[in-house]
This record gives structure tokens, C-alpha cells and sequence, in this order.
């Protein structure tokens, strides 16, 4: 089982009576500090701290209250660690809201097991499984990252518009894996192009000689590798270079990080991405704010990050009160129009408004729009990698 880990830098954060533990709420950061996207999370869990940092130093907050951060790890892979964390966060930690999990599979693991039977707000930042868009949550579930429905067919464009008509595709054995892999198969076959082969991969092998091969003999213009940065998905990758089997790969979001490129410098040069992101003015702050608190505000879900622990604590301003039952309902209304739109590095003045009685339409820092039962609408950074380094082509 893997360990709770709680969070240090809470207490750089906080200062003198904000700790009271009768006067903070406390939100859990729930994320694979360990695990496959290991080198993605303390970037994700920073830019949620921020969001909670600048509310607690507003002073603002339901007659002054702080915010207390507390940490768990998700591992990413192994739900009933990822649950029994939540648990401990609920039960012991005394939480009023969850800020995660980050992959698809821990996701729908502690939301069906904890989050609801526990009447536990959840906005995860990174969850991207098509499933999760019609799981029976209760009105508990949001997240600020778009559906992989929209990524299948994002890739799909970026591959046509580029002549790639036939790929191999390969994803790794999990919810997210699957759900990327039959968006995207779904959406490129309906446009023309063929996949060749359709497989998944296992993550923690030391070797993928075996799955290349058969990749390899599929053939393709390219090879689609739907899977984690800090695990298979490189494996597989290297495996491929090593062989001669394929030299452009096509990788959506859970692939996209810094490790890449010191991974494989100008080897992956020609090779394609898609990683949830915007073009807004809110993307263009939010970098500036991280840049200021030392964080890489450059990589995967750090503002959605930042948006979904701003909408937590935002929609318990607005609902008056910090219970998850009380502020649920209050979620889509801040974050949709009408109202004041509000940026990153903002919350002080949205704060000020929503206890005024009036509202507000949290833009932040990756130009939330709320559908459905809490989707993100969403938009896409298409990554190209030239010299080594990972370029942005255009946003979709």
C-alpha cells in the first residue's frame, strides 16, 4: 500500500493563525506523486497550491478563512491505494473538497467508492476517460481537462491535415489507455485513415521487443503511443528507435513532459502531440504567476490544476458554507457566464464579488466553459518536436 503523503510545503504556505485547524479548510490534493506521470504531478500539485495560497492571503474567504493543503498519492494505477488514501483524507484529515485524481482509472475508482458514498466534491484536473462523462456521481464530479472523445478526434485532424493516412496504435492497459485508443481509432477511421493494428502494452516492462515486433509488421506511416511518459510509453518508443521500426510517433497528453525530451533529445525530431491547453489570456498569466513561485507552469495540467481548486473554493463562496453538499450546485455557476470574468491571480477580487451577492465567470487559466455535468469544453495544444525540443505548432 502505498503511503499517504501529506503535505510539507502546507506550512510554507500558511502563517501563524491560518494553521488553526478550527479556522483552515482543508482541501486534498489527490495525485501519482509515485507512479507513472510522477515527473508531471508536483508541477500539477504547485499550481493547485497557488489557487489555495491566494485565497488564504486575500483574507477573503467566508470571514477569513485559510486554506490547508493536504497531499495523497494516487500512484495513478493501483485504485485501491488511490482510494484508501481518499478515505484517510475524509476520515482523518477532515477534508471539504478534492482536488483530483489525475488518471482515469484511480479516478473513477475513488469517486464510485469514496467520493460519493462520502458525498465528497471531486475536480480533477487530468481525468480524460470518455466513461467518466456518464458515471452515476451524484452531482460530485468535475474536472477541468477535456474528455479524450475530443482528443481522438483533434489527433485525428492533426494526422490528416498532415498526410499521415495509416498508423500503428498502441496504449497502455488501463481506462485512460483504452478510452484514448478507441476515441481516437473511432475518429480517424471516420475520416479515411486506416489503423493497422490496435494493442495495448503494459506498463513496468524492461522490455518491448516483443510488442514492437508485431507493431512493426502491422506497418504504418507513423505509430500512435497512447500511454504515460514515466512509463511504457518510453519503452515502447526506444524499442521502436532501436529496431528501425518507426521514427515518428504520435502522442496525446499522457506522453507530453519535460522527460521526453532529455529522454530522447532530436531523436524524436518529426514526431506529433496533443496536450490540453488554450492560447487565452488567462494560459499567458498563469505562466507569469508560476514562473514567479518557481513552479514549470509550462508542462501538463498546471492551470487546470489551478482552475479546479480556484471552483472549489470559489463555489464555497458563493454557496456560503464549505460543505460539499451545500456548494455542488454552485460549481457551474461560477464557472460559466454571466458574471465577471476572472483570471489567474484574481481570486481575491471573486471572492469579494461573490460575497457581495453578485457573480462571476471563472475564465482562469485554461478559458473554463462548464457543459454538461461539469465537462470541460476545452482546447488543445498541438506539439510538434523540432531540435530536440517540444515546439507549439497551434492551438485547436
Amino acid at each position: 500500500m502505498k503511503k499517504l503523503l501529506m503535505a510539507t510545503a502546507a506550512t510554507a504556505l500558511m502563517t501563524g493563525g491560518a494553521m488553526a485547524d478550527d479556522h483552515a479548510v482543508k482541501l486534498g490534493i489527490i495525485l501519482g506523486f509515485t507512479g507513472p506521470i510522477e515527473s508531471l504531478t508536483p508541477a500539477m500539485a504547485g499550481g493547485a497550491e497557488m489557487a489555495m495560497k491566494e485565497v488564504t492571503d486575500s483574507g477573503k474567504l467566508l470571514g477569513g478563512k485559510a486554506v490547508m493543503p493536504v497531499r495523497a498519492d494516487s500512484t495513478c494505477i493501483d485504485a485501491g491505494a488511490a482510494s484508501a488514501a481518499a478515505e484517510r483524507l475524509i476520515t482523518s484529515d477532515g477534508i471539504k473538497g478534492i482536488m483530483g485524481a489525475d488518471c482515469s482509472g484511480v479516478t473513477g475508482a475513488v469517486l464510485a467508492n469514496v467520493a460519493v458514498p462520502n458525498g465528497m466534491v471531486m475536480i480533477s484536473p487530468s481525468a480524460t476517460s470518455p466513461a467518466l462523462s456518464s458515471v452515476d456521481d451524484g452531482g460530485l464530479f468535475f474536472r477541468t481537462a477535456p474528455s479524450d472523445a475530443r482528443q481522438g478526434q483533434v489527433l485525428s485532424d492533426v494526422l490528416m491535415e498532415k498526410g499521415i493516412k495509416s498508423v500503428a496504435l498502441t496504449y497502455t492497459n488501463n481506462d485512460y489507455g483504452k478510452g484514448l485508443a478507441d476515441s481516437f481509432k473511432s475518429a480517424y477511421e471516420g475520416m479515411g485513415g486506416t489503423v493497422t493494428i490496435n494493442t495495448a502494452h503494459e506498463d513496468g516492462k524492461a522490455d518491448y521487443t516483443a510488442e514492437v515486433g508485431a507493431l512493426a509488421s502491422a506497418g504504418g506511416d507513423a505509430l500512435v503511443v497512447a500511454g504515460y511518459v514515466d512509463q511504457g510509453g518510453p519503452g515502447v518508443i526506444r524499442a521502436s528507435l532501436d529496431a528501425g521500426a518507426f521514427d515518428t510517433f504520435v502522442l496525446p497528453d499522457g506522453m507530453i513532459g519535460s522527460a521526453l525530451e532529455e529522454n530522447f533529445g532530436s531523436e524524436l525530431d518529426g514526431s506529433i502531440g496533443t496536450v490540453p491547453g488554450t492560447e487565452s489570456e488567462g494560459a499567458s498569466m498563469m505562466l507569469k504567476l508560476t514562473e514567479a513561485a518557481g513552479i514549470d507552469g509550462s508542462g501538463p495540467y498546471v492551470g487546470e490544476s489551478y482552475d479546479a481548486a480556484a471552483l472549489i473554493l470559489l463555489s464555497m463562496q458563493a454557496a456560503g458554507s464549505v460543505e460539499p453538499g451545500d456548494y455542488k450546485s454552485k460549481i457551474m455557476d461560477v464557472a460559466n457566464a454571466p458574471g465577471e470574468p476572472i483570471y489567474p491571480g484574481e481570486l481575491s477580487k471573486a471572492l469579494e464579488i461573490l460575497a457581495g451577492g453578485g457573480d462571476i465567470d471563472y475564465v482562469g487559466a485554461t478559458a473554463v466553459e462548464m457543459i454538461g455535468g461539469g465537462e470541460a469544453a476545452g482546447g488543445y495544444r498541438e506539439i510538434e518536436f523540432k531540435d530536440g525540443k517540444m515546439t507549439t505548432v497551434k492551438y485547436r
